[in-house]
């Protein structure tokens, strides 16, 4: 059985689009074209790979398949090419991360700074993802590598630890919990939150959380950065969780007192997934030593 990569190439863009004519656009082809080309591969496996209609194309149980062998065998070429440009095996290529909030806005900025500044060939596509999209990912090929706080629950996948954070009760230094050696989440409740903005990760593990205590989170405000939820509650404008790590910096310059969390999720391990370290191209695992000292 022969596979064209143009073809595989097509069939993701197809898959990623919400209608074919989107997908042969991204593919620099007419619909017709590639329809005939998405065609062909179904006849090839013998099986149907998208349900058409007129509100666009979706996967079959068997185009889902195919979607994930497709990433991987594209991502294996991609690693190829990268090990044999004039830059050198760890200096080249093109690498995506899925990470958590922490990690986007944190510390990941810095790290990447100085290890792109040491390598012009490589370039990184750096997007904010939920955990579970994150283990996702990884195992469907469609990112490098993961960044993921607290427990990773996923068959198939390395892990690699390489830090420790907690989460704390940040509120203004004259505010009632202040003088709190800790608390716990259902006592923040009475209070307004400051939050992080829809659909970071932080404040979906937070809502879960909450969710199993059968209450409310109280939002007055959601802000993009740590920095900017630290200077609403430096102003009195709410309580907020979150990391020690961001907590602390951002306390040197703000009038904020951190509480303990009492609860046992507090403790926040980070760790790097991949699906299987000693098959990525060396720019990748470069990044990953400047993560994790010593994995590679």
């Amino acid at each position: 059985m022969h596979f064209d990569l143009a073809d595989l190439r097509l069939f993701i863009h197809v898959a990623e689009s919400p209608s074919l004519t989107q997908g042969a656009r991204r593919a620099h082809l007419s619909p017709a074209a590639a329809s005939a080309r998405i065609k062909a591969l179904e006849a090839q496996l013998d099986s149907r790979l998208l349900y058409r209609d007129s509100r666009g194309v979706e996967l079959t149980p068997a185009g889902q398949k195919l979607l994930q062998h497709a990433r991987l065998v594209l991502r294996q070429v991609d690693y190829l090419k990268g090990e044999f440009t004039r830059y050198g095996a760890d200096s080249a290529g093109h690498i995506r991360i899925f990470a958590n909030t922490t990690a986007v806005t944190e510390f990941l900025p810095e790290i990447l700074a100085g290890f792109l500044a040491q390598r012009p060939g490589v370039t990184v596509d750096l997007q904010e993802r939920l955990s579970r999209d994150i283990v996702r990912g990884v195992l469907d090929g469609s990112t490098d590598l993961g960044i993921i706080a607290g427990p990773v629950q996923a068959q198939g996948l390395e892990v690699l630890h390489f830090s420790t954070d907690r989460l704390v009760l940040a509120v203004p230094v004259d505010h009632p919990l202040a003088s709190e050696p800790r608390v716990d989440l259902g006592r923040t409740l009475a209070y307004q939150h400051i939050g992080l903005h829809e659909g970071s990760t932080l404040l979906t593990f937070l809502r879960d959380q909450v969710d199993k205590l059968g209450a409310t989170l109280s939002l007055r405000i959601q802000l993009s950065s740590f920095e900017a939820v630290c200077r609403m509650i430096e102003a009195g404008v709410g309580i907020g969780i979150i990391p020690e790590s961001a907590a602390r910096r951002h306390s040197r310059t703000m009038r904020l007192a951190l509480v303990e969390l009492d609860e046992p999720w507090a403790i926040r391990e980070r760790s790097v997934l991949v699906r299987e370290l000693d098959a990525l191209p060396g720019s990748v695992r470069a990044l990953i030593a400047a993560l994790v000292p010593g994995s590679t």
